[in-house]
């Protein structure tokens, strides 16, 4: 899945000028938890987050309508590329200990990506993931040769439907799934 089929479009900005009360009056007007700041030729070069108006005006008892956005602002934005992957993005975020990264192509802002925007289509995500290691199991069993099993398809992790403990290498016996003990112990009574 890309940055671009996750991303908010398109960008609430304010031009760097701007007084931060007019930054809080559109955050509350479109609802948003941050706002995208702009130089005099509109390219993107900050962000302020609610977090950087507690901060930086209100933790210091500054009046809103006398500071300006480049005055409050985290800079320089940080951006990616709409084509990368929301794993590229997860990733940056994580190592730059940021929630939103800007979308740019071609030098223009074209959307935002936050952390929950990706938490978002997570179980989408896993789901896809599951299915993936499904069809990758059935293709193996097909690929087995006659009367032998893939012990990667086969052997799984989880509890014992016989005895109840944990085991990391189940297999199934007549739809049960059993440990390495209780198969023996059925070979056994067999």
């Amino acid at each position: 899945m890309l940055v671009r089929d996750v991303m908010s479009s398109p960008v609430i900005t304010v031009d760097e000028e701007a007084p931060v009360v007019h930054v809080a009056e559109l955050m509350e007007k479109h609802e948003l938890g941050c706002i995208i700041v702009t130089n005099k030729e509109g390219k993107p070069i900050g962000i302020i987050t609610e977090r950087d108006l507690v901060a930086r005006v209100l933790a210091k008892n500054l009046k809103p309508d006398t500071v300006k956005a480049k005055d409050v602002m985290t800079s320089p934005l940080i951006t990616i590329e709409p084509g990368e992957t929301i794993n590229e993005a997860a990733r940056k975020m994580s190592r730059l200990n940021i929630r939103r990264l800007g979308v740019v192509y071609k030098g223009e802002l074209v959307g935002l990506i936050s952390s929950k925007d990706i938490l978002a289509v997570m179980p989408e995500l896993i789901e896809t993931i599951q299915e993936k290691a499904l069809i990758e199991g059935e293709n193996l069993a097909e690929t087995a040769p006659e009367g032998e099993t893939s012990e990667e398809e086969t052997l799984l992790s989880g509890y014992c439907d016989r005895c109840g403990g944990w085991s990391d290498s189940l297999k199934e016996v007549d739809g049960a799934f059993l440990c390495e003990d209780c198969r023996a112990e059925l070979e056994v009574e067999e």
